[in-house]
């Protein structure tokens, strides 16, 4: 979709760029129009290698709070992720600041599979899918981490998951008032919900990697329908593994007999979803939710292409603060 995030850049701006980070010119270029707020090439090198060049928005756009240097916390993931064998691009070059272009940009290894939402899978096959997603989810949540929580790129970050949690949708929050986003409740109303539902955040006493975008869109799939790479992982942060349940069953609900769980308990153990984890996913809808209603303010998508996405989003925040309201109202009488 286009936005206002995404840059232009001529072929012989690419082939500049190429040259400087790779050694190498370009036989070819093709603008990847899916991503929302990176502009991205697949290009052509003329020692016959396919790479992803992945640039992030002009410096000087203001963009969500937690959107702060995006692409560094993409870096940050490839680093840290490779090493434990996920399946994703190699990241061949990640410059930061650059002096010719300004700004952030990643080069990656390009992928020959295809996008699972772009393919056909029977239901078997999807449920094989869902079930390998779940272990790699695993995977990337025993990544050990520093003891901080949140995005630290972006400098929103606690010393707890509830503290860093508060600050990364208060922060959200604080978008929303700046771009006048229209939401099915009021601000104070929302902030008022988290925090009397925030205590079941305290659970959380480890911060674990949490890609927290694993739509169908961000896994690859090979020629035999297995996934090749996960991809786009500048939305990680240090939180909750829970969190990472939210995207792989956007728009719906997360059920004991979901493949994914059966995926994640076969490599990492037992998953409660108990009360306290249903609210603390209802919290993470929310976040959610709210990031795709507020990124249309430094965005601008057309109307016509984002009405229905955030109509549907809407309807769905409306029902996870309904979700709330219960869990508040029950915390309230014990």
């Amino acid at each position: 979709m286009d936005s206002r995030t995404k840059r232009r850049l001529s072929p012989a701006q690419l082939d500049e760029v190429a040259r400087d980070a790779l050694g190498c010119g370009l036989t070819s270029s093709e603008e990847l129009a899916d991503g929302f707020a990176n502009a991205v090439w697949r290009l052509g090198l003329d020692d016959g290698r396919e790479v992803v060049l992945k640039l992030g928005p002009p410096p000087d756009l203001r963009l969500l709070t937690y959107e702060r240097h995006l692409l560094r916390t993409e870096a940050m993931v490839y680093h840290l992720a490779q090493p434990v064998g996920l399946p994703m691009p190699a990241l061949l070059r990640a410059s930061f600041d650059d002096p010719v272009l300004g700004g952030d940009y990643l080069i990656l290894s390009a992928l020959d599979g295809v996008p699972w939402n772009r393919t056909t899978v029977s239901p078997a096959e999807e449920g094989a899918l869902r079930f390998e997603l779940g272990r790699h989810l695993a995977r990337l949540h025993a990544i050990p981490g520093t003891g901080v929580f949140g995005y630290p790129y972006a400098g929103l970050t606690g010393h707890t998951w509830r503290e860093a949690f508060l600050v990364m949708i208060g922060a959200l929050l604080d978008d929303a008032v700046h771009y006048n986003t229209r939401l099915p409740a009021t601000i104070v109303e929302i902030v008022g919900l988290v925090h009397l539902n925030a205590h079941v955040l305290d659970q959380v006493t480890t911060p674990s990697l949490v890609h927290f975008d694993l739509w169908p869109g961000n896994v690859f799939l090979d020629g035999d329908k297995r996934v090749q790479a996960l991809i786009d992982h500048e939305r990680a942060f240090w939180g909750d593994p829970l969190a990472d349940f939210v995207t792989p069953t956007i728009f719906g609900e997360l059920r004991e007999d979901d493949p994914l769980l059966a995926g994640y308990r076969q490599e990492a153990g037992p998953v409660r979803l108990d009360h306290a984890a249903r609210v603390r996913l209802a919290l993470y809808r929310v976040y959610l939710y709210l990031i795709m209603l507020v990124e249309d303010g430094p965005r601008q998508y057309p109307e016509e292409a984002y009405a229905p996405t955030r109509d549907l989003t809407t309807r769905s925040l409306a029902a996870c603060l309904d979700v709330l309201r219960a869990g508040s109202r029950n915390h309230a009488h014990v």
